[in-house]
């Protein structure tokens, strides 16, 4: 999985729906801060727990936030 292709996805993707960070993280029930460090690269091996948490809350697959 290229780190770069999540975080640009995550963000990409969290913007179309108009959602800001704290809003996202929220639905997904996950740290602000680890939303924050997945969008921004920092965190280079999210759990796949916390992949699906933050795909649910955007309404794509696991695949569409990794492709």
């Amino acid at each position: 999985m290229s780190n770069q292709n999540l975080s640009n996805n995550i963000k990409k993707l969290r913007e179309a729906k108009g959602l800001s960070q704290e809003k996202l993280a929220r639905l997904a029930d996950v740290a602000n801060n680890t939303l924050i460090k997945m969008e921004s690269g920092e965190n280079e091996n999210p759990t796949l727990d916390t992949l699906k948490k933050v795909a649910k809350a955007l309404d794509v697959s696991v695949d569409d936030l990794i492709k």
